[in-house]
């Protein structure tokens, strides 16, 4: 079974970097698309960024312009460059992987911006 492991999260503030990674275990080749996504308490769980094979990028709103999503097929790993964090952005981060018919997830990351 694919694996996907997340990694890059912290604790920063307001106005800082992070920049969140995600290993798999396998290719990446074909993941299409890959994407982040994530959930804070009492929230629902929301897409962040997603990365077709081919290079097409979609954030959501509340992201763009600060978060930027990249991959590397031969590391077989996603990004995640996050800038000008917000308290607003504190959640647990998931990556996300379609292999139609196939979804898989990671485990998260939590990622805190302190006020």
């Amino acid at each position: 079974q694919v694996q996907l492991v997340e990694s890059g999260g912290g604790l920063v503030q307001t106005g800082g970097s992070l920049r969140l990674s995600c290993v798999a275990s396998g290719t990446i080749a074909g993941f299409n698309p890959m994407g982040w996504y994530r959930q804070a308490p009492g929230n629902q769980r929301e897409l962040v960024a997603v990365i077709g094979s081919g290079g097409r990028i979609n954030y959501a709103d509340s992201v763009k312009g600060r978060f930027t999503i990249s991959r590397d097929n031969a590391k077989n790993t996603v990004y995640l460059q996050m800038n000008s964090l917000k308290p607003e952005d504190t959640a647990v981060y998931y990556c996300n992987a379609v292999d139609a018919p196939f979804q898989y997830w990671g485990r998260g990351t939590q990622v805190t911006v302190s006020s």
